[in-house]
């Protein structure tokens, strides 16, 4: 008998230390919750895309011939206008020159034929020649006036020819390796490419997003749900390998009219100042972009929102009573530490995010103020990921 009360004794006293929040317990569970507030919250969304050249200019031969001297260090700096390659001008030269003759021939002969036809405009009127000469001489003069433009536009495109034996650098931009050598000959018949120069003190970042995702974003704004930003201005921050975030904000400049029927995606162009050459064409980055301003955002911390067997997303928050109720929830997307919750929750109700172990659903708890969380200008600092 002895040994059978203190059995039952035991057993007593360990009903006594049962986990709070189960049948047994007398007392509710302390829990940390976190009141619910709208707020306006400006969102964003991460794309991923490559840099390329804010201008390329391929630099072709214009004229045939044997390339004389190259007067740039390849991947340096040039102008506009800067001399690049010297191409044999020689038979250029002389060309223009035999065009120049030929134009004084021309000019000779014209002013020989306008003497005859303004004598002959004379002579004709006492009866002197008949009309058909005067004719003739006023034909031949006009034949010599047209040898004389003929002649002008040979010695204007000799002059081209001419010119095109120096090279120059059509952009400013950086230069990148000569494609020919000193020596070489070059085609103008094929374009000879000699080299190129890409301008990258700004860049473009081309992106692109699901047209289901822009189609949304409309909605939205069209909806009242989003706001522009006050200043109007599609910012972009770059974020390079590392989760470095570049120091120049871009902005966007358009997005294409077209969707691409492969992907279902429609390209957005970035356009990021570059003044420092940091960045290079073909670097792969992601884009952030500033989508719009939700007025009523309703932020819950992550600790707050878990998954059920069918994969939704649910919090238990406080209810009548201050009893536990789950709810199944709609989460757009994580922000940093925080979800953003679309439906599902309402102003002012509170989310249990601390002793969630020791709960259940429809017990008594007693709520007070969470400790130790993130606030949503910390989420700003963190990438964002789809739920």
């Amino acid at each position: 008998m002895v040994v059978a009360a203190f059995v039952l004794g035991a057993l007593s006293g360990c009903g006594e230390k049962r986990t709070v929040g189960d049948a047994g317990n007398t007392g509710p569970v302390e829990v940390g919750v976190v009141t619910i507030n709208p707020q306006p919250f400006a969102l964003t969304r991460e794309l991923l895309g490559r840099t390329s050249a804010y201008r390329v200019a391929e630099v072709r031969a214009r004229v045939s011939g044997i390339v004389l001297k190259r007067h740039f260090e390849e991947g340096s700096e040039v102008r506009e206008g800067q001399l690049l390659y010297q191409i044999d001008p020689a038979p250029y030269q002389a060309a223009l020159n035999g065009a120049k003759a030929a134009l004084a021939r021309a000019e000779a002969s014209a002013a020989s034929a306008k003497l005859q036809a303004d004598r002959y405009r004379e002579l004709v009127n006492v009866r002197a020649v008949s009309q058909q000469d005067y004719d003739d001489a006023h034909t031949q003069q006009l034949t010599s006036d047209a040898d004389v433009v003929a002649a002008r536009a040979a010695v204007q495109t000799a002059q081209i020819d001419l010119d095109y034996t120096r090279v120059l650098a059509p952009i400013s931009g950086r230069v990148g390796r000569s494609a020919v050598t000193e020596g070489a000959y070059v085609r103008q018949s094929d374009a000879t490419l000699l080299t190129t120069i890409q301008q990258i003190d700004q860049l473009y970042v081309d992106v692109t997003q699901s047209s289901s995702e822009l189609l949304r974003l409309k909605q939205d704004l069209k909806a009242g749900l989003l706001t522009h930003a006050d200043d109007g201005a599609a910012s972009v921050t770059l974020i390079l390998d590392g989760d470095q975030i570049y120091g120049e904000n871009g902005w966007l400049q358009f997005a294409d009219v077209t969707v691409d029927a492969s992907t279902s995606s429609v390209l957005l162009r970035v356009l990021v100042p570059n003044p420092n050459r940091e960045l290079l064409p073909g670097l792969f980055v992601r884009a952030r972009l500033q989508e719009g301003v939700n007025p009523a955002a309703l932020l819950v911390p992550q600790q707050g929102i878990t998954r059920n067997r069918h994969g939704a997303a649910t919090a238990l928050v406080v209810g009548a009573e201050n009893k536990v109720e789950q709810r199944v929830l709609k989460a757009d997307r994580a922000i940093g530490s925080l979800w953003l919750v679309t439906s599902g929750l309402k102003a002012g109700e509170q989310v249990i995010v601390q002793n969630l172990q020791k709960i259940r659903v429809g017990v008594p708890v007693k709520p007070v103020p969470a400790t130790n969380l993130g606030t949503p200008g910390d989420a700003t600092a963190t990438p964002e990921r789809k739920p």
